[in-house]
């Protein structure tokens, strides 16, 4: 993997996509994570305007320590770059008053989970609406096109993914030709929806190295009479979130009323 040519190429790809949508630069969700530190700083070499935001919801303070501190490492060394804080975490308390009791406490936390990364989308394309910038996507290929682990109209919502085209484990390893701290680099992935800190392995069942031996594996149409046990589980696991999610994966549904009908 030459992760130099890869990031020269996506930088491209970014400038090239915002001036032919003739828009002034980019913003950016930064979370603290992986995903998010190699998207704003491909989005900072373009040299086009990158707004990195910063929309905490009842985060944990490491988190937003690592997403503060890659911003400032940003800003420091790009003078395109600018931040904003926005806390979501009045607003998302006062929504959670407003909603009717529930039975089944699970599928609230999910379904509050899931608004948690819908505000954030809201907020992302009010300040691109503001100053005219396009929301640069965070999924990589795995999550994306794999086992469907994002939100709906929430992470998912935006105008363009440089990096879906990455396993996980290629997003890291250009983290590293971009220069990301140690700090998010060795940190544990998670998507920061959970109040009490569960990691992205936590919810999948699985490492997405794993994730992506499976992705891989199925694309290659190989024999699984040979698998050995963790493999046929992590082939299960893969197979069920890829299932379950394929709803986000797929074009909207459109039913199609036929000619004769509308006669």
């Amino acid at each position: 993997m030459n992760t130099a040519n890869i990031v020269a190429h996506i930088v491209k790809w970014l400038d090239d996509y915002s001036a032919r949508a003739r828009t002034n630069g980019f913003v950016v969700g930064v979370s603290g994570g992986i995903d998010s530190a190699v998207t704003s700083s491909l989005a900072a070499r373009t040299g086009r305007p990158t707004l990195c935001l910063e929309m905490p919801i009842h985060q944990d303070d490491s988190q937003v320590t690592r997403a503060h501190n890659h911003i400032n490492a940003l800003m420091s060394t790009h003078d395109n770059v600018a931040t904003m804080r926005v806390d979501l975490t009045p607003t998302f308390d006062q929504f959670v008053k407003s909603l009717p009791p529930v039975n089944d406490e699970d599928d609230r936390f999910l379904a509050l989970a899931n608004t948690r990364a819908r505000l954030r989308m809201s907020t992302l394309y009010y300040f691109a609406a503001l100053h005219g910038h396009l929301v640069a996507g965070t999924g990589n290929k795995v999550e994306d096109f794999g086992v469907g682990f994002y939100t709906k109209y929430g992470d998912g919502g935006v105008d363009l993914s440089p990096i879906a085209d990455l396993m996980k484990t290629e997003v890291f390893a250009l983290g590293k030709e971009l220069g990301v701290a140690d700090e998010i680099l060795q940190a544990a992935p998670t998507d920061g929806l959970w109040a009490d800190g569960r990691t992205d392995e936590d919810q999948l069942g699985a490492t997405y190295p794993e994730l992506e031996w499976a992705m891989d594996f199925i694309d290659s149409g190989s024999d699984e009479a040979a698998l050995d046990r963790r493999q046929t589980e992590v082939l299960a696991i893969y197979r069920g979130h890829h299932n379950a999610n394929r709803h986000k994966m797929a074009p909207i549904p459109v039913c199609i009323v036929p000619a004769a009908d509308r006669t």
